[in-house]
């Protein structure tokens, strides 16, 4: 039974998420062919030509990261060598090393990973990591003279520098050398800095290309402790901070990113940092059965992997929100001395104020979140088809959480919104969330002449500006947004990889998945579809979260599924018959191991085999769709029904059940074959459809 009162049944029901869902090609024959070539199941053959690789080469190489050939990073890097020499000068000399960093889980990962590794190495090091509260993201002229004045030779930047023209000016001036680290877009003029790494700097085809901040790191770690012969347990703890700091700020899970990355999960449950284990001891990643899950998971019983290795989202949920809520809302040096420690009673205690900051970052994300929700209802709702962009700016926020809010904007809304937060009364500090269509840091630059600071590179930025240039700033970024993105970009993008029916969702499935393991940027989590599912049971867990039993009947035989929905709260109650896009997650509870559902999307069914089984109507509709008229209808195409839609310029589209390809032109001699899952056209038959849907009803 639904868990839902008879009284509520005649209420209306809320809104679903509007999403676009693009449902990526089926290719059967090649799937099987590559999967025999290459001795793995024609599911995750096919996952792998979703995700770009068609060759039995490309598809070993994804599959056993080990095997790459790397080039050596002196060769990809070409200020490694002048960095590396730098760094042995200083050591020898005993010169005074700063590292500055970042108040973000990759740029405190990568503090701390160079703090250890230098001083390991014989260096005399310290760092700073400047105020988000204060000073804003990167370094600053305060800090360089603060370092100058304690004698301080060299600095040394992680993950941020690139932008920081007139601070590291100002370093050389002083006489300091640099070396900036970073890995965020290159500005126009670079600084004036004695070497700068950064993959944007290097070919695009480098498997170094995607490392984040805490990868540059890495790499100039790993490569002075060989040149110095002295990696003898330096490794597995650096490899530690890499694999969290990387996982942590979404970076790329391909090229060394995947390599190191699978090392490091597998790694990370023994490691001997007790930071580390103090994380996963908090965290109760390791527990089974455990009902207390990190990020905004709390409550729930949820996946605990096991001890021989974690996954991504162990840390992507878990471990990341704790060290992220440290330099969003606490202070850095928590972190710090949480990951540089070799005291495990310090460990725990730092692990601990990390949990305690969290459930305040939590409360603070839901609160901010709800306030924006309520302002964007009343004031941007009904311009943003025309806006494509939303610019969010309310005072008392705390802006060490609004990108969090940011990015639960774009999932609700699907633009990119730009949400800020008064500093004082003429000041405005920000945060910028995208869309796969837009870029950040181009849509800043386009504004650069009103902001004062701003950084980032596509998905994300950040950004600082007089509060008098606020209306300016909005009109700005709504031209930029005009400019780059058409109305059907405006909904949340779903790439779904296949379709499935219930019955094979087993544990077996879920095995052959383990081969695309680590999931994360550019390497997503599969995600499957079923038509047409009954929601036999639902209700409201935790913080707004749906708690939720599907069912599919197949050759008069019921399969039954437990599923979750984040933060889904708005969406209940779900209606009976839906179509459901999801993830597949193991759930641990009791000593039991089930497969779960984690429902990313939901749509209304419209069951297209019905319609072409007997067609509504006989004589062609009218409907509209982006602004423009189409005629639709059914028509007899030898012995099948066919879907035709048609638009102004005399084009037509038309669909046979039970296929991807349909033919549009003018007419069949010069119609070309398209597929019709792509979103350009799934979305306007999905229009054409429901139009019919409606028609049929009222006849």
């Amino acid at each position: 039974m639904l868990d839902r009162p008879v009284s509520e049944l005649s209420k209306p029901r809320k809104r679903l998420p509007d999403q676009r869902w693009q449902i990526y090609p089926q290719k059967p024959e090649f799937a099987q062919n590559l999967a025999v070539l290459t001795n793995i199941s024609p599911i995750v053959s096919q996952l792998l030509i979703n995700r770009g690789m068609e060759t039995p080469e490309q598809v070993q190489a994804f599959l056993d990261p080990e095997s790459l050939i790397l080039p050596s990073p002196l060769e990809d890097f070409p200020d490694l060598a002048i960095s590396l020499e730098l760094l042995q000068n200083a050591i020898a000399s005993q010169t005074k090393i700063a590292i500055c960093g970042d108040y973000d889980a990759d740029g405190m990962t990568s503090t701390a990973l160079l703090l250890r590794s230098l001083r390991t190495l014989g260096a005399q090091v310290d760092y700073a990591i400047p105020s988000r509260m204060h000073e804003g993201y990167g370094i600053n002229k305060r800090i360089v003279e603060e370092f100058h004045s304690e004698g301080v030779g060299l600095i040394l930047t992680v993950d941020n520098g690139i932008s920081a023209f007139e601070p590291v000016a100002r370093a050389r001036e002083l006489g300091l050398a640099v070396i900036i680290t970073d890995h965020h877009d290159i500005p126009q003029k670079l600084p004036p800095a004695n070497a700068i790494l950064n993959p944007k700097l290097i070919a695009e085809s480098s498997p170094y290309r995607g490392v984040a901040g805490v990868g540059v790191a890495y790499i100039l770690a790993v490569s002075l402790a060989q040149q110095l012969g002295e990696t003898k347990g330096l490794i597995k703890p650096m490899l530690a901070l890499f694999t969290l700091g990387t996982i942590a700020d979404l970076a790329p899970l391909t090229g060394v990113n995947r390599r190191w990355v699978k090392r490091g999960l597998q790694h990370l449950p023994k490691s001997h940092l007790p930071g580390v284990q103090a994380l996963i001891q908090v965290g109760g990643v390791q527990a089974r059965g455990d009902e207390k899950s990190g990020g905004d998971r709390e409550k729930l019983p949820s996946p605990v992997p096991s001890p021989k290795s974690l996954k991504p989202e162990d840390i992507g949920f878990r471990l990341g929100p704790r060290i992220n809520a440290i330099g969003r809302i606490g202070n850095p040096q928590t972190v710090i001395e949480l990951l540089t420690t070799d005291d495990m009673g310090v460990a725990l205690e730092r692990a601990m104020q990390c949990e305690q900051v969290n459930a305040s970052r939590q409360e603070m994300c839901q609160q901010i979140e709800q306030e924006a929700i309520a302002y964007v209802e009343t004031e941007f709702v009904a311009s943003l088809q025309d806006d494509r962009v939303l610019i969010v700016v309310q005072p008392n926020w705390h802006h060490g959480v609004i990108g969090i809010v940011a990015s639960r904007l774009v999932e609700r809304y699907g633009v990119p919104v730009f949400i800020g937060t008064y500093e004082d009364e003429g000041h405005i500090r920000g945060s910028a969330r995208s869309i796969p269509e837009f870029h950040v840091f181009e849509a800043l630059e386009y504004c650069h002449d009103l902001l004062g600071k701003f950084g980032g590179h596509k998905a994300a930025g950040g950004f600082s500006l007089p509060a008098e240039n606020l209306q300016v700033l909005r009109s700005r970024l709504i031209e930029f947004a005009n400019q780059c993105l058409e109305p059907q970009h405006l909904k949340p993008l779903l790439k779904i990889d296949a379709e499935v029916n219930l019955n094979h969702l087993n544990q077996q499935l879920y095995q052959q998945l383990n081969a695309l393991h680590p999931c994360g940027m550019d390497n997503p989590d599969p995600v499957f579809w079923t038509p047409n599912v009954q929601v036999v049971e639902q209700k409201i867990v935790g913080k707004g979260h749906i708690k939720l039993t599907v069912a599919q009947t197949i050759d008069n035989q019921q399969y039954k599924i437990k599923a979750i929905a984040w933060r889904w709260g708005d969406y209940f109650h779900l209606p009976l018959r839906v179509d459901i896009a999801y993830k597949l997650r193991e759930n641990y509870f009791n000593g039991n191991t089930t497969i779960e559902l984690e429902l990313i999307g939901v749509r209304l069914p419209i069951q297209i085999p019905q319609f072409f089984a007997s067609p509504p109507i006989q004589s062609s509709t009218t409907f509209e769709y982006n602004q423009q008229q189409y005629t639709c209808g059914f028509y007899k195409n030898g012995i099948k029904a066919e879907l035709r839609i048609r638009n102004s310029e005399g084009k037509v589209l038309a669909i046979q059940p039970g296929h991807i390809i349909g033919l549009l032109g003018t007419n069949r001699q010069n119609a070309k074959e398209v597929d019709i899952s792509q979103p350009q056209y799934d979305n306007i038959i999905q229009a054409a459809l429901q139009t019919l849907s409606v028609l049929s009803a009222e006849l």
